[in-house]
């Protein structure tokens, strides 16, 4: 069966990948069949021969789950279309804090909105008593 993955290269701490063509049963540095692009994960730089790789799916070619993702994620001029995540991550105590200020805030504004209801039913009362 023939995979299609990362055959690793570089210095230690500093990996680089090459995405080869690769029957199953080789060693990872082994020969592979064909070489469809590179791709570091530091710098998120990749190269990638995208029709080749699909041409090698259709054939039969398992893809491993990093390089589905780098097929799926990558352009048609083969560079990766990497979208940096926005989340920030929180400590505990920061978490409860901001958790809280979002709780009081919810409160606050439960609070104007029943006091408006309030004035807005108070108005039109107000109005039938003088008429």
């Amino acid at each position: 069966m023939l995979k299609i993955r990362l055959k690793r290269l570089g210095a230690k701490k500093a990996p680089t990948y090459r995405i080869i063509v690769i029957n199953s049963t080789t060693k990872r540095e082994g020969k592979p069949i064909q070489e469809l692009g590179h791709y570091n994960p530091k710098t998120k730089v990749m190269k990638l021969d995208k029709v080749s790789a699909l041409e090698w799916v259709k054939k039969g070619a398992q893809p491993t789950e990093t390089v589905a993702y780098l097929i799926k994620n990558c352009n048609d001029d083969g560079t990766l279309n990497y979208k940096k995540s926005e989340t920030v991550k929180l400590s505990k105590k920061a978490q409860a804090k901001a958790q809280a200020e979002a709780e009081a805030k919810a409160k606050a504004e439960e609070e104007a909105k029943a006091a408006a209801e309030a004035a807005a039913s108070e108005t039109p009362a107000e109005e039938t008593a003088q008429a």
